[in-house]
């Protein structure tokens, strides 16, 4: 846990010496705190002080990296308990358990459609992030899937099988793309604990208790084993909730530096119903990888919609550039349409212009992501402003009309806006499904 600025004044040994560049002892710990300088500007930190310092100064959950370039995944690192109080970084990772005992032809057509698991909303591709190959039958077989599957897809993998010498087969091969190996135990966690040291690759600790848990990573860490990821086992759902808060609380709230790291989850239920919502609470939850079976389009893309939504900042809404965006083939005979920049308002509205068929341009007006109304309400959407962006993106140079459409909702700005912009202002519907119809009956 980050120390205060008297936590870290407390350490310094209060001469005031000036050494550093500051006039006190107690200035030079408030900058530490702020993380605006090095406790190496200090000449007089004892050993006992920097070592308390860089403790304090690591994450309190450890960020973890899983595969490699462009599909690397990153998990861990997560500072607060509620989204509300700053924001949560890392996003978990959604995967796949492949099973090694279906068919080559099966495998490669589950690969095919898991690899077209992409989406773009709002201006945000949405894409799912692991592979997992679990060992059903012997380790000949376990290492053939392995291979089929690294040749056939990109994404990071998970090796899970409990037999060191399939697992070490595996690693000849896709080592190299650093893969997430499952799982270390209290029975073999010597074996895997090297596994993971020689071929420098992440490594799942399971244990159903906690303190058994802490534990085993205190043990692994002592061998200098520090990439991990933890598993409290399969559970009842409101028991594993209960594990993974538990695990967050202690690492954040009590410095429990043994559970500092992201936890992975396994949802082994049949029913697809099941499944898609057990994950979706995993997600909402705390894990940091969670593995199902189903590959589903839209089961996939409802959980991976509901991880975008917690994992945008609370505090910052999305929101696309200000310009002039043209839709279809724009002529100079083109209507021209006023939105915010806030971009679920966008994406609305653009799909609604491209359902119309209607060539148009769209008008993105800074209102620092903020809706219609909102930004009307806080007068950031003012006749004042549209003029200026309209001004700016140089839009007359574009038609060789004087019309510009308003959002029906703000339809009291028109006589202002037409007063001070010089554009015909004229109103559109008040919601995007209207666009199409209005469109089509619009003429120039």
């Amino acid at each position: 846990m980050a120390l205060s600025g008297l936590d870290i004044y407390k350490l310094l040994p209060k001469t005031n010496c000036r050494e550093c560049g500051f006039v006190t002892c107690l200035a030079f710990a408030m900058q530490l705190a702020k993380k605006a300088v090095s406790m190496d500007k200090c000449p007089y930190l004892s050993i006992e002080a920097k070592r308390t310092l860089a403790e304090s100064s690591l994450p309190a959950i450890k960020l973890i990296a899983i595969g490699e370039g462009e599909n690397k995944l990153e998990v861990g690192n997560e500072t607060v308990m509620f989204r509300h109080e700053e924001k949560f970084h890392h996003p978990p990772g959604l995967g796949f358990i492949i099973e090694d005992n279906l068919d080559d032809s099966a495998i490669k057509k589950k690969l095919e459609k898991i690899n077209q698991l992409k989406f773009e909303r709002i201006g945000q591709e949405l894409k799912v992030n692991l592979i997992a190959i679990r060992q059903n039958k012997d380790k000949n077989r376990f290492v053939e899937v392995v291979k089929l599957v690294a040749e056939n897809t990109p994404l990071a993998l998970v090796l899970m099988s409990e037999d060191l010498a399939a697992q070490e087969e595996a690693l000849k091969l896709v080592g190299v793309r650093r893969p997430l190996i499952y799982h270390a135990t209290q029975d073999n966690l010597a074996d895997f604990a090297q596994l993971s040291k020689d071929r420098a690759v992440p490594l799942v600790v399971s244990a159903k208790e906690l303190e058994l848990l802490s534990t085993l990573t205190r043990e692994l860490n002592n061998q200098a084993v520090t990439e991990l990821v933890i598993d409290t086992g399969k559970k009842p759902i409101a028991e594993k909730i209960w594990d993974l808060t538990q695990i967050r609380r202690l690492a954040l709230r009590k410095s429990q530096r043994s559970l500092g790291y992201p936890v992975l989850v396994i949802v082994d239920a049949d029913d697809p119903y099941i499944e898609t919502t057990e994950a979706a609470t995993y997600i909402s939850k705390y894990a940091g990888i969670v593995l199902i079976k189903g590959i589903e389009v839209e089961r996939v893309m409802a959980l991976l919609t509901l991880r975008q939504n917690i994992y945008s900042d609370p505090q910052k809404p999305l929101q696309i550039e200000p310009r002039v965006y043209p839709v279809g083939q724009v002529t100079n005979k083109s209507p021209v349409l006023v939105t915010t920049n806030f971009s679920l308002t966008y994406y609305t509205v653009l799909a609604e212009v491209e359902a119309s068929k209607v060539p148009s341009y769209i008008v993105s007006v800074d209102t620092e992501g903020m809706s219609v109304l909102t930004a009307w309400a806080a007068e950031k959407f003012t006749p004042e402003k549209i003029t200026d962006s309209i001004n700016k993106f140089n839009v007359r140079e574009r038609v060789a009309h004087n019309q510009l459409v308003i959002p029906g909702y703000v339809a009291v700005m028109s006589g202002d806006l037409e007063e001070k912009s010089g554009w015909e202002v004229v109103v559109g519907p008040k919601e995007a499904a209207g666009i199409p119809a209005f469109l089509k009956n619009l003429y120039l």
